[in-house]
């Protein structure tokens, strides 16, 4: 494949010289938070976290995400955690986009460079220390596990996304391609966390309509997206998240690729409501 390239929040404001245009929506079936919105006053701050900023993409809440948060965080040099998941029964996915981290699992250290993917399983031991600097960046995805009796929990891993050959979803001659971190018949996992790559032309030719609710990072490009009747139109630094059955489809009409990074919610029965 191409090198890879993402596209990193900076921060900032505009000037006052500017009016108010953007392509910010916010409805029952979806969102679009384009990067536009991702400025220094809608970022937030963590507990045990040093030198440290995030902006909140998603968060479980009524109408919105109800089945994981999705962060983009930049720690500063000689930033980070070494207490950084709170919740016990926090699984995480961790994908770097800018500069450099130091990632440690029950001791043993990782470095992860733009295109590292860190997965994380509940109570895992973890910290994380940008030691090099500059800045950087890197999106955090947390749900919480879901275990089933007879199922064994998953292991921690770490890899890039430039060791991890893409699949070509069939019929589309590498213009539709996945790159899946994980194995989708490994039931282990209750969460995908992938990128899902377009060359210019590629298409998903059908209103996907289905149970995983999404939540989509553009890391490259442009393209126009179905989103439940609309079409709109997203790039690089945008945000979208789907609600289960959200009918969605794409064009990426180019002139170069359209990927994105993907959550979705996978291998688990449905809970039903008791009376």
């Amino acid at each position: 494949m191409a090198h890879p390239t993402y596209y990193a929040p900076q921060g900032g404001h505009p000037g006052q010289e500017q009016l108010l245009t953007d392509r910010a929506m916010f409805t029952t079936a979806y969102a679009v938070i384009p990067k536009g919105t991702m400025r220094d006053i809608v970022t937030s701050f963590l507990p045990f976290w040093d030198k440290t900023r995030v902006w909140v993409l998603a968060r479980p809440l009524s109408g919105f995400a109800e089945t994981f948060s999705h962060y983009i965080m930049e720690v500063q040099p000689g930033g980070g955690s070494i207490r950084p998941e709170t919740d016990p029964g926090a699984q995480g996915v961790l994908f770097v986009v800018e500069g450099a981290v130091t990632l440690t699992i029950a001791g043993t250290d990782h470095v992860m460079e733009p295109g590292g993917y860190a997965y994380l399983p509940a109570g895992c031991d973890w910290h994380l220390r940008n030691h090099a600097g500059p800045a950087a960046r890197f999106h955090w995805i947390r749900k919480a596990y879901e275990a089933v009796e007879g199922i064994d929990r998953p292991e921690p891993f770490v890899t890039r996304e430039q060791d991890v050959a893409p699949r070509e979803m069939p019929g589309t001659e590498g213009r539709w391609s996945t790159t899946r971190f994980t194995d989708p018949e490994d039931l282990r996992h209750d969460m995908h966390v992938n990128i899902v790559n377009f060359l210019p032309g590629g298409v998903i030719p059908f209103a996907e309509t289905h149970v995983m609710e999404h939540g989509l990072y553009v890391l490259e490009g442009k393209a126009v997206y179905r989103l439940n009747q609309d079409w709109v139109e997203v790039e690089a630094g945008d945000y979208m998240w789907l609600r289960a059955f959200c009918p969605q489809a794409c064009y990426a009409g180019g002139p170069g690729r359209f990927r994105y990074l993907l959550y979705k919610d996978v291998n688990r029965h449905m809970a039903l409501p008791r009376r």
